[in-house]
């Protein structure tokens, strides 16, 4: 199959690769347009002749899929896939697929980045420090907030998938006890402890959410969830934003009913400028970046171009339809 005679079209390849990666592996599989960002009115004239979409959050509706009659494959450039209508996708038979493994690694890490911002406050220090506050010390070292020690805190881990595990991993290395909501029957390693959600919730010094956002989960973290911790607790989510009641969070951080919020998603991406956890004091938000890593996103990269080349050779995988 000559190669060069398939159309490909990269919708919004910017967050992605920005620069520091390469598309020329894509670029070998045939005639490949590549767009750092393309507005919604604007995908239908984009990938007009395109067989193959590749998209990372661009929205691939019913409308649009029934716009494009030359597609054939679409390529999510990331794990989720619910930008896509799969129902549209399989009534035309376009195959779709997505990228089920590539950051496990790099969001464990910023669970972690998350949990030593608040027990270590080492970017508040260091700012007081560089405004002379250590210059003018009467004592030879000094904090503002009190430093707490990993070792022998109960970790709670909500979902048990790759994420979950490495998070679990982690937490045990630094010495925490290990406690694990999930529904699958996965066998618990010896560090880690199976418990209902209510006894995670009331039990744990710090809450990490790693569950998958279905009908069930979406607004897990309610009013009567965050009544269930402690008030010297953290909650940390780098899964999905609508797992928490945001509104709910807001309130229960400002009452200091718990210690913190470490957050890199929220419902609504990118945030409006009157989101609910905006300026609350206590609560950390990140963009949306545990998954950038640079090694998770060469990982990433590869990943999507072997998804195109296995569906160009007949043996598509990865396929969520």
């Amino acid at each position: 199959m000559n190669s060069s005679a398939h159309r490909l079209v990269v919708l919004d390849g910017y967050t992605l690769n920005p620069g520091d990666l390469s598309w020329d592996r894509l670029l070998g599989l045939g005639h490949c347009s590549i767009y750092e960002r393309t507005a919604p009115e604007s995908i239908v004239e984009e990938a007009s002749e395109a067989e193959l979409v590749l998209t990372n959050k661009a929205v691939l509706s019913r409308e649009v899929i029934e716009s494009l009659p030359r597609l054939r494959y679409i390529g999510v450039m990331a794990t989720g896939y619910n930008v896509v209508d799969l129902e549209a996708a399989r009534e035309r038979e376009i195959t779709v697929t997505n990228v089920p493994i590539y950051g496990t690694a790099s969001v464990a890490q910023m669970v972690f980045a998350h949990i030593f911002h608040f027990t270590q406050q080492v970017g508040h220090h260091s700012r007081a420090v560089h405004e002379g506050r250590w210059s003018t010390a009467i004592d030879w070292c000094f904090w503002d907030y009190p430093l707490a020690e990993l070792a022998g805190m109960q970790m709670g881990i909500v979902g048990y998938g790759r994420i979950g595990r490495a998070t679990a991993k982690l937490a045990d290395a630094f010495g925490m006890k290990v406690l694990v909501s999930t529904r699958s029957n996965a066998e618990m390693p010896d560090y880690a402890e199976a418990v209902d959600l209510d006894t995670l919730f009331s039990k744990s010094d710090i809450v990490s959410l790693h569950c998958p956002l279905t009908n069930e989960t979406a607004g897990l973290v309610s009013v009567a969830k965050l009544k269930q911790m402690k008030p010297t607790a953290l909650l940390i989510n780098t899964s999905r934003g609508p797992l928490i009641d945001e509104a709910a969070l807001a309130n229960a951080l400002r009452h200091r009913e718990i210690a913190g919020a470490g957050l890199d998603v929220l419902s609504v991406e990118p945030p409006p400028a009157d989101h609910p956890l905006l300026g609350v004091e206590n609560c950390v938000i990140t963009p949306h970046i545990a998954w950038a890593t640079r090694s998770a996103r060469s990982r990433l990269l590869d990943a999507v171009v072997d998804n195109v080349a296995a569906f160009l050779a007949g043996d598509p995988r990865n396929v969520v339809n």
